[in-house]
């Protein structure tokens, strides 16, 4: 008798829904990490203008090249906030689908776990069964020769 477990389909179908969970995860951990990057040039970029420009100071600057670095980094900030919400976005989305994945993988370990009780009592009534059966053979045996 081979053990079939009464509940395969249900664990199949959750561990699919994790394994989507997981690349949806997977996907949202890149689209932050992307995000993150893209602000973190925009930062260097600043910095790296905000250096040239103090730099530039010290040797003498014309009005007309500072309003032009002043507006450049303006502009940059207005960027940087941009790329700032765009990775709390991204954050927040991740640290979302990170919790689905993890109701998810605590779902399918509940249907593991499961399993395990359920082929452990199955390997029980199988070992008492084949008790009985030696015991009937034993009696039977004994029977025969007695008779």
């Amino acid at each position: 008798m081979v053990y079939h477990f009464k509940l395969e389909k249900i664990m199949k179908l959750k561990e699919r829904e994790k394994d989507e969970a997981q690349s949806v995860y997977n996907d949202s951990v890149k689209k932050f990490e992307e995000a993150a990057e893209k602000l973190y040039q925009t930062l260097k970029k600043k910095e790296d203008l905000e250096i040239y420009q103090s730099s530039k100071l010290e040797q003498g600057l014309p009005v007309q090249e500072i309003r032009h670095h002043q507006s450049f980094i303006v502009n940059l900030q207005k960027t940087i906030d941009h790329y700032q919400k765009i990775v709390m976005n991204a954050r927040n989305q991740m640290l979302f689908y990170q919790e689905k994945l993890m109701n998810k993988n605590i779902e399918v370990k509940k249907y593991e776990i499961l399993k395990e009780k359920d082929k452990l009592v199955y390997l029980e009534e199988m070992k008492q069964m084949e008790a009985k059966q030696m015991d009937d053979i034993s009696i039977q045996q004994y029977m025969h020769r007695g008779s």
